[in-house]
């Protein structure tokens, strides 16, 4: 009940949070921060921390570039100016590990600041932003939601080592459900959709929802933890509630150049 409790207030405040620009941009700066955090922790675990304020520059480097529509004219520079920084501020680091924190630093800003910030260009859309927002987080929500369920009632097959309470029938039901939900999507107007974009837009937000979550169980396999953080009650932390998302987000505005909504400029 605490789970479902929680998970119910932040779906409240996230899509409190959709209705204005600056709501939602400060929400994703927030969230990215709180997973960078907890990323810094699962590197420390191994040995390898990154250059942790390096990393928290560039993530709000990238949240603030992508919230002024700048991104574009200025990403080759904040990488490189990343790499730069982590390279020096590493040399007064230890020695062993100086390659593996600077690669970790950028790593960790394209894995969380890249990834998260498409989730403030579909919401810049014009005209139907907010729509299409709602749209992407609905989507990426229910995939989680339909594996666990589906998983847990009829669920036999292990999909993989990397997470062992994922299961082969979990992972399909959730396509299958996700792909007719989306379908089903095209009836809303704002979105001018026909029915097979919203079954491409479901096909691909799913896959990638399921690959995000799956990417974060291998980080933590790897650091030998079960949960990334305990931020959020029932849920983990902000990494574990929202891998998905970073994978998610990002192939779902993909998916709309895909189907010719959107033109690449």
């Amino acid at each position: 009940m605490r789970r479902v409790i929680v998970g119910v207030v932040l779906a409240a405040v996230g899509f409190a949070c959709v209705l204005f620009p600056w709501t939602f941009n400060l929400l994703v700066l927030v969230i990215a921060l709180f997973c960078l955090y907890e990323l810094n922790a699962l590197c420390e675990v191994k040995g390898q921390p990154l250059e942790y304020p390096v990393a928290v520059l560039g993530v709000f480097a990238y949240a603030l570039f992508a919230s002024l529509g700048t991104l574009h004219k200025w990403e080759g520079v904040l990488v490189a100016g990343i790499v730069l920084a982590a390279l020096a501020i590493g040399m007064y680091g230890e020695e062993p590990g100086y390659f593996a924190r600077t690669a970790n630093t950028l790593l960790a800003v394209l894995y969380i600041g890249k990834l998260l910030t498409y989730f403030i260009f579909i919401r810049q859309i014009p005209g139907v932003g907010i729509v299409w927002t709602i749209y992407a987080i609905v989507l990426i929500a229910l995939s989680d939601i339909f594996a666990m369920c589906i998983g847990t009632l009829v669920g036999r097959h292990q999909l993989t080592r990397i997470s062992p309470k994922k299961t082969i029938e979990g992972s399909v039901g959730s396509l299958v459900a996700v792909t007719a939900i989306a379908a089903a999507g095209t009836l809303i107007p704002q979105l001018h959709l026909q029915l097979w974009q919203g079954a491409v837009i479901g096909v691909l937000t799913n896959v990638a929802a399921q690959a995000g979550d799956l990417v974060e169980s291998a980080l933590k396999r790897d650091a030998g933890v079960k949960d990334a953080g305990s931020v959020i009650q029932g849920h983990g932390g902000m990494l574990d509630r929202f891998d998905s998302y970073l994978f998610g987000g990002t192939v779902f505005f993909a998916s709309l150049h895909v189907i010719g909504i959107l033109r690449i400029q």
